[in-house]
């Protein structure tokens, strides 16, 4: 249940809330849209052309922005791309966030191939998780996945992640035809190592992707068919700043299965976040085409922190329930326009 009008202005007084009663802490940033992948689920096979540098948000906006995002309630900040670590400066980045903002969860989201020779970086900073893309463990498929054939480098930088001591927790998108058949591998994962093992919905974001009925793997089978191979534990814990995956321990096993049913079964009414893409846009739904232009508000030197503040929060207002929109999306297209390359992971 969403709350109500008199629910959400008692809840959010001075915070930062949507017209449901959402409290939003959490801020994804993008900081590039370059990635040294070719992901099927990311990007359509059509020629990407790259956001001009220009264009792109500057390290000193992004603190600006977080420092007004913190102002306004945000706990938790993760670093997306593209990859990150494609854009040159990522550590420095890295470093004066820490510097600015000593209490911030801080995460990154990365596809593993760039960002082991930083792993120390990531711990002296204090980077609370990172999600790690993998999708197969079969090198031939995470090749034919991703465009790449890095299966071994992304899994050397797992093993160094882990030897840190820094939380992982692992992404899959789950795609029928494409890894349906390597359940045992992720299973195995998530049995002999600490990591989370999350299986994602493949989402109908942005058309000539791979998307299609064929390819969807819903949550709901993909749990049906883990349970066969592992006793799998509902977790009753909610841990501070959880996701939207439905979570279980395997027992006898160090790590846990997780399942985000971004498309068949919703998790709006607990949606904390906010998006921003590298092009400064913000987007308070990843359903939602709508995006609220910063990068010109931000570059003018008469705007000043609290009529950007102004902005976010009317934006926020305006945050929609993604669910309605994926509903009203015609069978067979995309729900947003945007591909995911272009929104941020």
């Amino acid at each position: 249940m969403l709350a109500s009008s008199s629910q959400t202005s008692q809840r959010c007084s001075g915070a930062l809330c949507d017209s449901h009663g959402r409290r939003v802490q959490y801020f994804r940033l993008s900081i590039t849209d370059r990635c040294n992948l070719r992901c099927l689920y990311c990007r359509s096979q059509i020629q990407h052309k790259f956001i001009p540098h220009p264009q792109v948000l500057r390290y000193e906006e992004i603190l600006r922005l977080t420092h007004i995002m913190v102002a306004a309630g945000t706990r938790k900040l993760r670093l997306t791309g593209g990859e990150p670590f494609a854009r040159k400066g990522c550590d420095r980045l890295l470093l004066m966030l820490r510097e600015r903002f000593p209490t911030l969860d801080l995460r990154l989201t990365t596809n593993g191939t760039l960002v082991e020779p930083y792993i120390p970086l990531l711990k002296r900073v204090g980077v609370g998780a990172v999600n790690l893309s993998l999708d197969s463990f079969n090198r031939e498929t995470f090749a034919h996945v991703t465009g790449r054939d890095f299966l071994p480098a992304v899994l050397s930088t797992l093993d160094s992640l882990l030897s840190a001591g820094i939380s992982v927790k692992l992404n899959a998108v789950a795609m029928r035809g494409i890894n349906d058949r390597q359940l045992d591998d992720f299973v195995h994962a998530a049995r002999t190592l600490p990591v989370d093992v999350r299986f994602i919905e493949f989402m109908p974001m942005g058309n000539g992707t791979l998307w299609g009925p064929e390819t969807f793997w819903p949550a709901d089978e993909i749990y049906r068919d883990a349970s066969r191979l592992a006793e799998l534990r509902p977790e009753t814990e909610r841990r501070e700043h959880a996701g939207p995956a439905r979570m279980f321990k395997v027992a006898g096993g160090k790590g846990r299965l997780g399942f985000i049913s971004a498309v068949s079964s919703h998790f709006c009414s607990t949606c904390n976040r906010l998006r921003l893409t590298c092009d400064g846009h913000l987007r308070t739904c990843l359903f939602d085409d709508r995006e609220y232009p910063l990068l010109e508000l931000l570059r003018r030197q008469d705007c000043t922190d609290a009529e950007l503040d102004q902005v976010v929060r009317q934006a926020c207002l305006h945050k929609p329930i993604g669910a309605e929109i994926l509903k009203q999306r015609v069978q067979g297209k995309a729900v947003a326009e945007k591909q995911m390359v272009g929104i941020g992971g």
